[in-house]
């Protein structure tokens, strides 16, 4: 019997594990298992938590499809929560290992429980090959003029993207109305356009002020979700180098609200918002 913990992060959900006094097998196929809503637990993912040789934890994490992904911001969120909560750290500033380097957690702590986690997401990457982006599909060379304003078009609308990675690629364009924009429509095509030699996370937004956006997020293997922390930080980056927002800035996704900063100083992204225990339970892994 494998014990896990539903947890939710402004409705970005997963699974979580933990694979330091667990051991678990066929992990790909043990996420699409769990994240499945009709047949599994429900999820938008699996994410485990590992012994790490350079951090306090390592975050693993799969999307619902099986595929592993580099990070997840509200994910990591609840990976602090996960560790604090549950006695396996009382630190209250700790390090996850993940795919897309090591992110420092500040954990804010009311009556013995994480409530909010403050999430050093390190500096944003604007370099076209490190994002991935196929410059060769681009005519004006290297530089941020690479990877601002690129079109693109998905069935019978034109989009102009700025890319950034936040260890993962992320997909930024501004449109009228999130409300009613119809995300999966032209998400799921943007996502795989031969732009992006490892897909993408998509991002649609909407500039209601320069202090405040709203967003809707087509996640890469995972389709649309109530929210995405990378791709809120990616967002922010995009928007100030469109000249759209200030450095700091309150995001609004269909799960909540998130704060981020892109501190002058040091070019690091900060990232603060819930993590939300949802349920436990067992899964009885020999008759997956």
């Amino acid at each position: 019997m494998l014990k896990f913990t539903k947890m939710q992060g402004l409705g970005n959900d997963y699974v979580y594990m933990d694979a330091i006094s667990q051991k678990i097998d066929n992990r790909p196929d043990l996420a699409r298992f769990v994240s499945d809503r009709h047949f599994g637990v429900g999820s938008d993912g699996l994410i485990l938590i590992c012994k790490s040789e350079k951090a306090d934890f390592k975050m693993e994490m799969y999307n619902s499809d099986g595929t592993q992904a580099e990070m997840c911001g509200n994910g990591i969120r609840c990976v602090g929560k996960f560790v604090y909560d549950k006695g396996l750290t009382d630190k209250t500033t700790i390090n996850i290992e993940t795919l897309a380097g090591i992110k420092t957690l500040k954990l804010h702590v009311k009556n013995g429980k994480v409530e909010t986690v403050r999430v050093d997401m390190g500096k944003p990457i604007l370099e076209p090959k490190e994002i991935p982006i196929n410059i060769e599909n681009i005519e004006d060379g290297p530089g941020l003029r690479n990877i601002k304003n690129i079109p693109i078009k998905a069935i019978d609308k034109d989009f102009l993207f700025t890319f950034v990675s936040m260890g993962n690629p992320h997909a930024i364009t501004v449109v009228d109305d999130t409300e009613n924009f119809d995300v999966q429509k032209y998400g799921k095509i943007i996502e795989v356009d031969s732009m992006f030699p490892n897909r993408t996370n998509v991002e649609f937004v909407s500039i209601i002020n320069k202090d405040y956006i709203k967003m809707r997020v087509w996640e890469r293997g995972a389709g649309e979700t109530l929210a995405c922390g990378t791709g809120a930080c990616a967002t922010a980056v995009a928007c100030y180098l469109n000249g759209l927002t200030n450095r700091n800035v309150n995001i609004e996704l269909l799960g909540g609200n998130l704060e981020i900063e892109w501190n002058e100083e040091n070019d690091h992204i900060y990232m603060t918002g819930p993590a939300v225990t949802v349920f436990e339970g067992g899964i009885n892994y020999e008759k997956l």
